[in-house]
């Protein structure tokens, strides 16, 4: 038979500091198709390393390897890994079986690789002809030493290799163990199956064809015990994985198998990310929320409105005692309307805080004293009973309209209208409830009770002078100048001194209000975010953490992996799965603890919150990103590690 390895002048120097080991001294070595030769030595002879060189497991500082007719010597890693997949298969001492694969999944775990999936119908079968049909289920732990090793040799024949490598087969076995791995490699070479072998045991180097004796590197002896006999070459079918890669789906799967084996330290790594997402989803609807809800009173209080009221009267600088303040009156807002053709409508206004009484309960309100205008200008609605009337205002008649909150305060969902309540001592009948307008978490506009505006100077506050007047303008009316103007007038119509003028009156403009409040929300709720998001990259540090303590657990299934055929590629993205896995699955549970603390927050402290689909998408987006970001440098670390030093981590 035609020779299956050809070994020319293998030379294997290992280089420590300025130190040169030579493990290989000058080896040349061929192996016949269907032989079962057996290497032997003593400890440091070199045995171990020859075999890792016939499995590509490590490379030859020199010399020249053939393959079945290829010239394999300057094959690069990954060439080495698709080889190793379909001409090779592996037992090792240590059995080398993963401790969260069942005995079917470890021996299919080759054809990850070669066909890229597991296919459990072939290795169940395998596991037939070695005697573990009913143990295909069972994981390692649930194993003994002896049928753990044929479940190695089940997995070294799943994909139909031409040469089986046997790294002292029964070292750790008993007896009787030892015994069936052996006929189980007598059968398999009996139907011409190439096998290599390295033991240090003579009763087991005896039952192969053929020994290689080792020394210091060197080979000191090859005798063949048995012929080689001439038999038919064994039929080899091999799949090429069509994709070259496993699926994306085969990588989630085996992603979510992983993660599960360790749950706790996944469950730390997950909240990490969770804790994050949730942060950052409940931060966008805080600011959101509050944003809107600005937005809303701002607008519940009319369009194109001005806002004139008193300032502080300054002299030299600095303001002067009390009771030296403009005033303003409500003949002031009819002189407004009288002098500028620009505005609509205006309306005075009063406000004092009251204590509100309704049989045994008390509540403390907002009192407002309102002109019949005062209702369209700041598009407020009665939802039921009226409005009292001018002639009502210029009786000054103790009616009063009540907000939804007084109204919940006092009357607990009763009848008000027709009601009497009390406001500072003071009998009031309830004519109207007005329309719900919610809460900001800054200010509720519910709470207020409105009055007729005389009324409130009469009888409530004891005063003639108003707290501000509301000016509604034309659309097309340039703001900037009317505001100057309206408080030129009012100085002029107060005689307020050239010195105190700037401060004496003010103007607001509700369009210019809106604007900086709506840029100071955004401000506020980007800044949130970021503070969020801090714990999100903490969360995302968590994972690399994680996946480096992972890939140092793992480096001997790093190595098993590359020695049944995974390629680097194979193994980073394996690795980038698994913490994009974590970062997705954080992210989706920090997506839903955020939308029900946004909630639960919406529902029970009165803040305002809205979730948007925008943020959602961006949370989850994020963290899918800071899953694979932190994930990429554990994976670059795990894809270039040598597979033999892999093996031999402790």
């Amino acid at each position: 038979m035609s020779a299956l390895i050809e070994l020319k002048d293998i030379t294997k120097v290992y280089t420590m500091g300025e130190n040169k080991l030579t493990v290989l001294d000058h080896v040349s070595l061929k192996i016949d198709e269907g032989d079962f030769v057996a290497i032997m030595g003593p400890s440091g002879s070199g045995k171990s390393t020859l075999m890792n060189l016939i499995g590509c497991l490590d490379v030859s500082t020199s010399g020249q390897y053939i393959f079945d007719g290829r010239d394999i010597s300057n094959y690069n890693e990954d060439e080495l890994a698709l080889f190793r997949r379909h001409e090779l298969g592996f037992i090792f001492q240590q059995f080398n079986l993963l401790s969260y694969f069942d005995a079917a999944e470890n021996v299919a775990l080759p054809l990850l690789y070669s066909e890229g999936r597991i296919e459990k119908e072939k290795s169940n079968h395998l596991l037939s002809r070695v005697g573990l049909e009913t143990r295909a289920d069972h994981l390692p732990r649930e194993m003994s030493g002896g049928q753990q090793q044929r479940v190695a040799i089940a997995r070294a024949l799943i994909n139909k290799p031409k040469l089986i490598l046997a790294d002292e087969p029964t070292g750790n076995l008993d007896s009787q163990s030892e015994k069936q791995v052996m006929e189980i490699l007598r059968e398999l070479n009996a139907m011409g199956m190439t096998i290599v072998m390295v033991t240090h045991e003579d009763e087991i180097g005896e039952q192969s064809n053929r020994i290689i004796r080792m020394r210091d590197g060197k080979i000191i002896s090859d005798t063949r015990n048995k012929p080689l006999p001439q038999r038919p070459e064994i039929e080899v079918s091999l799949k090429e994985n069509k994709h070259g890669v496993l699926s994306l789906e085969e990588h989630f799967r085996q992603g979510m198998k992983q993660l599960m084996s360790n749950k706790i330290r996944t469950f730390l790594s997950v909240l990490g990310v969770l804790i994050g997402v949730a942060s950052v989803v409940t931060m966008m609807a805080i600011g959101t929320g509050a944003q809107k809800a600005i937005e809303s009173q701002l607008s519940s209080m009319g369009a194109n409105l001005l806002m004139v009221r008193t300032g502080v009267m300054r002299s030299a600088g600095a303001a002067t005692q009390a009771g030296s303040t403009a005033l303003l009156y409500e003949e002031d807002a009819d002189a407004l309307k009288n002098k500028f053709p620009q505005i609509v409508d205006a309306a005075s206004s009063l406000e004092g805080r009251g204590q509100v009484v309704y049989k045994n309960k008390n509540w403390n309100s907002s009192i407002l004293g309102v002109g019949e205008e005062y209702y369209d200008l700041r598009s407020m609605k009665v939802m039921e009973g009226r409005k009292f009337t001018e002639e009502e205002n210029r009786k000054r008649a103790r009616v009063a309209l009540i907000g939804a909150t007084v109204y919940r305060e006092l009357f607990g969902g009763k009848n008000a209208l027709g009601e009497f309540i009390k406001i500072n001592k003071t009998n009031f009948q309830v004519v109207g409830l007005l329309e719900e307008k919610g809460s900001s978490g800054f200010r509720d506009q519910d709470d207020v009770i409105l009055v007729p505006i005389e009324t409130a100077k009469r009888r409530l506050f004891g005063r003639t002078t108003i707290d501000s007047i509301d000016v509604q303008i034309a659309n097309d009316t340039d703001t900037t100048d009317l505001e100057e103007e309206i408080r030129t007038f009012l100085n002029t119509r107060h005689k307020i001194p050239v010195a105190s003028q700037e401060e004496a009156f003010r103007v607001w403009n509700m369009a210019d209000m809106k604007k900086a409040i709506e840029a100071s929300t955004q401000t506020m709720t980007v800044l949130l975010t970021v503070i969020a998001a801090i714990s999100l990259v903490v969360g995302g540090i968590g994972i690399m953490n994680i996946m480096l303590v992972s890939v140092k657990e793992r480096t001997k299934e790093i190595g098993l992996r590359k020695a049944v055929g995974a390629t680097g590629r194979d193994i980073l993205n394996q690795f980038l799965v698994e913490s994009v896995v974590v970062g997705i699955v954080g992210g989706v549970m920090g997506i839903l603890t955020g939308v029900t603390f946004a909630i639960v927050l919406n529902a029970f402290s009165g803040w305002s919150t809205s979730i948007s689909i925008v943020s959602v998408v961006i949370s989850f987006v994020f963290s899918l990103v800071i899953g694979l970001l932190f994930g990429v440098y554990p994976a670059r670390t795990a894809s270039k590690l040598h597979p033999i030093e892999a093996l031999r981590y402790e």
